[in-house]
């Protein structure tokens, strides 16, 4: 299943004759059954009875899905997470060694951003970089996960871009790694949030970051140092996840600051992110 969060409500994505994504109101077409907050469709406790819905639907007599109206498909996760170095090539280009553990740093709620909105880089802060990354959200209470079960516990797939001010990020005395990429908008996901088994292979997902035209980024997710269950069964270790918890798993080598020239965003920059099976984001960089 396809969802996404349409002006703040929930609808299913669905794809019709001619091979158009209309969209289904979840609360409509379920009667009521189920909310209409975008919350509905992260939480897998209502995904049999979305599975019912979406079998019932005909596209036919839903809108046609306008993606200008999206929304961050999970618009207020409770907690949200990165993983530094996660692409051996991301690694390489930063000139540290391959990490032994996954490294984490927080990404709070107020940074997530629609797939279409702008990102508001602030005015005198000349070193904002882009990071393109796969997105997983949880989907059900997680605490020690293993590798067999990991999958089963998330909700869906999306695409993501750890935007991060790398002035503030290294600054001395102390690196600021969580709030240089927390700043509002600094973290924007979408268009869809796609269930696991509806990707052709969800351990071998296609990245790709483009500025203002330029392809800047591309990976799969099988280079991940850390696949996407290994990072579950980590963080599953010492912290308990729940529906609607989000986790940036990486992001792979092409970023702003290890070019050179070293090559950040600018004002009317456009960052388009790719994922295989998602779809992809379009975000205008605003200096304000």
């Amino acid at each position: 299943m396809r969802f996404a969060n349409l002006q703040g409500r929930a609808v299913l994505v669905v794809t019709d004759a001619d091979g158009v994504d209309r969209a289904v109101d979840i609360e409509r077409a379920s009667d009521g059954r189920l909310s209409s907050h975008p919350s509905v469709y992260v939480d897998l406790a209502n995904h049999p009875l979305l599975e019912d819905v979406a079998a019932g639907v005909s596209a036919g007599a839903w809108p046609v899905l306008d993606p200008a109206l999206l929304g961050a498909p999970v618009p207020n996760p409770p907690k949200g997470l990165g993983v530094g170095l996660n692409y051996r090539t991301h690694a390489i280009e930063s000139g540290r060694e391959l990490p032994t553990e996954p490294h984490l740093f927080g990404k709070t709620n107020n940074c997530v951003a629609g797939p279409f909105d702008d990102v508001i880089a602030p005015a005198g802060r000349d070193e904002i970089d882009y990071e393109a990354e796969v997105v997983i959200a949880f989907g059900r209470t997680c605490k020690g996960a293993t590798e067999a079960d990991a999958w089963s516990y998330i909700a869906g797939v999306t695409a993501g871009q750890d935007i991060s001010d790398r002035g503030e990020q290294f600054r001395l005395p102390i690196k600021q790694f969580t709030i240089a990429k927390s700043y509002d908008t600094f973290g924007p996901t979408g268009p869809f949030l796609v269930t696991p088994d509806e990707l052709a292979d969800k351990d071998a997902l296609e990245l790709t970051g483009v500025v203002s035209g330029e392809v800047m980024q591309q990976a799969n997710t099988s280079d991940l140092i850390f696949s996407i269950p290994a990072l579950v069964v980590w963080l599953t270790q010492f912290m308990t996840f729940g529906p609607g918890d989000l986790v940036w798993t990486g992001t792979p080598g092409g970023v702003g600051e290890a070019r050179i020239p070293q090559r950040f965003l600018l004002d009317g920059d456009v960052i388009e992110t790719t994922v295989s099976g998602v779809g992809t984001m379009r975000n205008r960089v605003v200096v304000r």
